[in-house]
């Protein structure tokens, strides 16, 4: 039995697992190892979907990744989905709605069984899709697509996104769904009831973890739930302000080795 026996930490990944080039820092992963040497279990959480995650590492990952910001969790070790709460037909009937009003819009729909589609790619998606080595399918209408759907993505482009997030406020209420407010390109939507927070405790849950013991370290915006959710909720100084206002605790950037500093302030705490 080790000091961090029955503790689960999660982490967000770009911009707080990993530093600015995308990598996992040696110290980072120092830092990973001695936790799991000592009985802890660690996971990412991140807004990627498994077609978009290519960065598990066995070596320092040992409980099921949280996808999709929380809407799926996957055991890449036995490969095998732990659990999914993705969008099913009835509600992705929005997606025809939306397209009939912004013709500019490209739809990603991205399927619980790792298919993913495009219904009027665009350069921006295109982009998107190679950025992240998915391979999709181009389809004329969203009854072609295998669903439930982890999410989808809407590509709008900066005014339009605006305006697509007007009309959400409008018509999203009309289905199981929420969007994730956006200063972006694009618009996520997800099912109503899921985020990283609650996906955080339903894995705790699962794996037989006290709340209590339920770390979680996160620099955006989507990590705002799962930090509010965790027991102590740790943010990187290069966090959001909405991260920042809610986390417990500030640690060392992303660029420093955030999660290292979790580790050792959970260190230092168990003694």
């Amino acid at each position: 039995m080790g000091k961090f026996s029955g503790f689960l930490l999660a982490s967000d990944f770009d911009g707080t697992l990993a530093d600015s080039n995308g990598e996992i820092s040696a110290d980072v992963r120092d830092a990973l190892h001695y936790f799991l040497s000592q009985g802890g279990m660690f996971t990412v959480c991140t807004g990627r979907t498994k077609q978009g995650f290519h960065k598990y590492a066995p070596d320092i990952v040992n409980a099921p990744v949280l996808l999709a910001n929380g809407i799926m969790a996957y055991d890449y070790g036995k490969e095998k989905t732990v659990f999914c709460c993705g969008i099913e037909r009835e509600d992705a009937m929005l997606v025809p709605a939306l397209l009939g009003r912004f013709p500019s819009v490209c739809v990603e729909l991205y399927s619980a069984d790792f298919r993913s589609y495009a219904i009027r790619l665009n350069d921006r998606s295109r982009n998107h899709f190679l950025m992240q080595d998915i391979c999709w399918n181009e389809i004329e209408d969203v009854r072609e697509a295998n669903t439930p759907f982890v999410k989808i993505m809407l590509s709008c482009g900066g005014k339009c996104a605006r305006e697509v997030q007007r009309w959400l406020d409008g018509e999203i209420g009309k289905y199981d769904l929420k969007y994730i407010p956006s200063t972006g390109e694009y618009v996520e939507i997800i099912r109503k009831e899921a985020d990283k927070g609650q996906g955080l405790l339903r894995l705790a849950s699962l794996l037989g973890i006290d709340k209590r013991h339920v770390y979680a370290v996160g620099d955006g915006e989507n990590d705002v739930d799962m930090l509010k959710a965790a027991a102590v909720g740790f943010v990187p100084e290069n966090g959001s302000a909405a991260a920042v206002a809610v986390a417990d605790v500030t640690v060392r950037g992303n660029d420093s080795g955030a999660v290292a500093h979790v580790i050792e302030l959970l260190d230092a705490g168990s003694n």
